[in-house]
């Protein structure tokens, strides 16, 4: 299979549209990470989707959808998370919510689960190809399982880790702005809580809420939500965390100068956009990674939560 490379044009999104129609797989941008969409209704086409990661068929996959009208024909959003969805929707925000028994959405995105991971993402371009095809999209990372999401295009068909040749194609949006994979909140109990950090701070979550996440502790072999194997977003090379570089190593610096920092001014914004391509830049060289400490408050949770899974021994 030849793997197109579409410019996000009037034409290009028409393509992408029928390509999605046909039941085929487009990965797409979004403001987080690059997706790989099939229209969450075709079950073949959801299929495709495990088919060309290697993904585990008990891991649950996020549907993304224009508004939030479009949400609640789908799911049923409780008024804490409705609170929620008007705060930070369009965004990086994923709400794990109960799945509306006519949402006709393929059982293979829920894992057989009766929740369903949703959210409206801000991309312009995710925005204009929904719109187009009139789909919820399913839409998982842009990788091979377990490897390091892509924030390019060039990621999404780079041959190590990469879809090139497995999936239909790629729309070209330019560099995820955010560069680490959506918040996801879902509630157990009655109370919110925070299934995977990610790119909208868990203290923001909170404040809008006016009360504090509830931790979880994640079944890495029965995740509820994505993002929660115990290895994942891995590079080929060892890493190894909060440590001071080494001769034999490249070392991913934060807040100081060098070609592969992070952010040289601390800035955990700019950390959590670099950190994918920068792991991927290292890991070329072939050599072991060091990270430096990154403070484990706002983007930083997120940006250590993938980390953390990143350097884990591999299944």
């Amino acid at each position: 299979m030849q793997t197109l490379r579409l410019i996000p044009d009037p034409a290009g999104l028409a393509q992408a549209a029928r390509l999605l129609a046909q039941g085929r797989c487009v990965a797409i941008p979004t403001e987080t990470v690059y997706g790989l969409a099939a229209d969450a209704r075709d079950g073949a086409a959801v299929a495709g989707i495990y088919q060309a990661k290697g993904r585990p068929s008990f891991n649950p996959l996020i549907v993304h959808v224009a508004d939030l009208a479009a949400a609640q024909a789908i799911a049923d959003l409780p008024p804490q998370a409705l609170t929620l969805a008007r705060a930070f929707w369009p965004g990086a925000l994923t709400l794990v919510v109960p799945l509306r028994a006519d949402a006709g959405i393929a059982g293979l995105v829920t894992a057989g689960l009766d929740t369903i991971g949703i959210r409206v993402p801000a991309h312009p371009v995710a925005q204009a190809l929904l719109r187009a095809s009139g789909a919820p999209l399913a839409a998982p990372s842009a990788n091979a399982s377990g490897r390091i999401s892509p924030t390019t295009a060039d990621h999404v068909l780079h041959p190590d880790g990469g879809l090139d040749g497995r999936i239909a194609a790629v729309l070209d949006g330019g560099a995820c702005p955010v560069g680490v994979e959506s918040t996801i909140i879902g509630w157990q109990d009655g109370r919110p809580t925070l299934l995977r950090p990610g790119g909208i701070p868990a203290e923001a979550i909170a404040a809008a809420l006016g009360e504090p996440l509830a931790a979880h502790h994640a079944d890495p072999s029965a995740p509820n939500a994505p993002g929660q194997l115990s290895s994942h977003y891995a590079p080929q090379s060892a890493l190894r965390l909060n440590a001071a570089p080494a001769p034999e190593e490249t070392h991913l610096s934060f807040g100081a100068p060098g070609p592969f920092s992070l952010s040289e001014t601390s800035d955990l914004t700019q950390a959590a956009a670099r950190l994918f391509d920068l792991l991927r830049r290292a890991d070329a060289l072939g050599r072991p990674i060091s990270v430096a400490p990154i403070p484990d408050h706002g983007l930083g949770q997120a940006i250590n939560d993938r980390l953390r899974r990143a350097a884990a021994p591999r299944p």
